[in-house]
Formats: C-alpha cells, sequence, structure tokens
C-alpha cells in the first residue's frame, strides 16, 4: 500500500522565507501562486520577492466561486511546474483543486488554523450553490508560517480547536459502524487520528496566539488530514458532528465557520455517545470557544432540523446520528444541557 504524504512540511516562524530554498531544491521553475483578496493585497508583493528562482504569476480568486467556474479558471491558468494558495479554506481548495485537475503539485500555504483543509485529500467546494466535499489530492507540500497564523482573527483558530477535536466523536462513530458491520476501521489512520488530538490535548491553552499552542494545533491538523489519506475516506476525522454541520450548511438562514458549527455538533455527540465529553467541554472552555460562541446567538431550531437531516447527507454511513434513539437523544439535549441553554437562542 503506497500512501502519498506531503514532500515539504515545514510548520514554525519565518517558514514562509524559505520558500525560494524549497523551489531551488525541487526544480520549480514556473510557479502560479493564488491568493484571495486579503492575502493578494497583504502578501502578494512579500510573494514575488521571497522567490526569486522562479517566474511567478500572482492570481486573486474571486470569492465563492462554484466548481464549474474553479474548472474553467484552472486552464486559463499560465503553464506552471508547481501551484500554490495562500489564504484561508475557501482559497486552498480552490488551489488543490485546480492543481488535481492540471496535475501539477500543489503546495499548501494557510494563513489560519480554522481546519484541516490544508493538509486533506478533500476540497469543499460549492456546488451548485452548496458546499459539497470533492476528492482531490494530498498536499505536495505545507508551508504553515506562525508569524501569519498568528495573525489570524481568534474565531479562526477556535474554529481548528472545534475541527481537531471532532476526531473524538468521529472516531467512536467509526467503531459504532465497525460493531454493525457497515464499515470497517483502518487500525492505523484510527492512530493516527486519535494521537493528533491527544497531543493536543495536553498542549497549554492559557494564549492560543502562542506560537507552541498554533504549532500543536496545526501540526495536530495537518496529522488528521494525513489520516484520511491512509483510510481512503474521512471517517477517521469526520463522523455524525461533521454531518449536522453540513446540514446546518444547507438549511441555515446564516451559515456560521465550519470549525465552529462542528465543534459544538462534537459536544453535543460527545454527550450522546457518553464519550470523554468532559474532556471536550475542558478544551472549549479554556479556549474560549464556549465564550466565543454565546456572542453568535445559535438557532436552536435550526439545530434540531439539522439532527433531524444529517443521516440523509451521508445514507451509507451509520453513525450514532444515524440511529434514532440517539438522534431524539441529540435533540432533547438542545432543551436540557446547560451549556447548550446558554448558547442557544
Amino acid at each position: 500500500m503506497n500512501i502519498p504524504i506531503p514532500s515539504i512540511l515545514e510548520i514554525g516562524e519565518g517558514v514562509i522565507w524559505r520558500i525560494d530554498e524549497l523551489m531551488k531544491t525541487y526544480r520549480f521553475s514556473k510557479a502560479v501562486i493564488l491568493f484571495d483578496d486579503f492575502t493578494y493585497q497583504t502578501y502578494e508583493n512579500e510573494m514575488k520577492r521571497a522567490i526569486s528562482s522562479a517566474s511567478v504569476h500572482p492570481v486573486c480568486l474571486p470569492p465563492q466561486l462554484d466548481i464549474v467556474d474553479i474548472m474553467k479558471k484552472a486552464f486559463e491558468l499560465p503553464h506552471c511546474d508547481v501551484m500554490m494558495a495562500m489564504g484561508g479554506g475557501a482559497v486552498i481548495d480552490c488551489g488543490k483543486y485546480m492543481a488535481f485537475l492540471r496535475q501539477v503539485p500543489f503546495i499548501s500555504i494557510p494563513t489560519s488554523a480554522s481546519n484541516d483543509g490544508f493538509a486533506s485529500t478533500n476540497c469543499s467546494l460549492l456546488v451548485h450553490g452548496k458546499k459539497t466535499t470533492v476528492p482531490a489530492k494530498v498536499p505536495f507540500g505545507i508551508l504553515a508560517d506562525l508569524n501569519i497564523i498568528q495573525q489570524a482573527p481568534d474565531r479562526f483558530i477556535l474554529a481548528g480547536v472545534g475541527d481537531l477535536m471532532s476526531n473524538i466523536t468521529a472516531l467512536y462513530d467509526w467503531e459504532f459502524e465497525q460493531s454493525h458491520g457497515v464499515s470497517r476501521v483502518n487500525a492505523f489512520a484510527a492512530m493516527i487520528s486519535k494521537k493528533a488530538v491527544n497531543s493536543f490535548i495536553r498542549t497549554p491553552m492559557q494564549n492560543i496566539k502562542h506560537p507552541i499552542f498554533l504549532k500543536e494545533l496545526i501540526s495536530s491538523l495537518t496529522m488528521s488530514g494525513i489520516s484520511t489519506v491512509i483510510s481512503g475516506n474521512s471517517s477517521p476525522i469526520s463522523g455524525s458532528e461533521h454531518l449536522i454541520s453540513h446540514a446546518l450548511d444547507k438549511i441555515s438562514s446564516s451559515p456560521h465557520m465550519h470549525g465552529i458549527q462542528v465543534g459544538i455538533a462534537t459536544y453535543i455527540m460527545a454527550r450522546v455517545q457518553q464519550h470523554r465529553a468532559e474532556r471536550i467541554t475542558k478544551v472549549f472552555t479554556r479556549t474560549g470557544l464556549f465564550d466565543y460562541v454565546k456572542t453568535l446567538r445559535l438557532n436552536k431550531e435550526e439545530y434540531r432540523q439539522a439532527i433531524d437531516m444529517a443521516p440523509t447527507i451521508k445514507p451509507n454511513r451509520y453513525t450514532y446520528i444515524h440511529d434514532e434513539t440517539y438522534r431524539k437523544r441529540a435533540i432533547e439535549l438542545l432543551d436540557k444541557d446547560p451549556i447548550l441553554q446558554e448558547i442557544f437562542t
């Protein structure tokens, strides 16, 4: 079994300035760099200065590109032997998919730690106006500069915390599926996913902008992404909590960040599963995720509808949310759990 992993993995302060050295090492001579509007305005000139050994073609992608627009744009770009994307999850997913279509190596340069998409094989793209998971390839390289990521608003880091902690409920769902004969757990992928979240849990959490905290979060999110390469699917990091979030994306009048929605759904499902809910509560309390979510005034009725809809998102799976008894328990928690009472309107 051949498992592709990134050839380049740089996580640290100032690593972006190593990019020219890496271009020379891997003999890349023509690069396309994709930006969102913010990163184009902020980093386009810096990136061109940082790369002297190759020709660089910067591209600012418009927001909310549909998959058809992405496919068209991919083949309008000039010839290159490497494609990069610098920004948040949306532009990185676009870049990953464009590089997949063009069959060139892709280097992921995240400017926040809001989810594990910068390291995974899948992309979350708009298909007919709805977020849909689309397969691609694992990035050839990952450059995570902590000096840049530190500047991201707190909510992006908290979203990454929510996304990472969902490994706990996802793995329990995977074991639940196996016990019902629906799936088979890949022990190595499960081990990587579990090690990723357990390593993060032991990190000091007094300051979510501290380089040690950010490095551990990004390293753990990277490991999570690699676990899906090993398993060949998203089961090591995505279970019932992700299905609730995907349902919210479809029905909510104002969906929130993926990792925030997943984080709240993770807390709900941990209580349903009666598995490590106290640990999840401590992490969300210490990092400030619960305090942030209280400011959002989440709609309880939308979460109730999302829980009901969740099994239809992936009917071929059989997580706890697919079982009517546990689904009812999740809905009951919306009205009875003290923490959820402070979160929902």
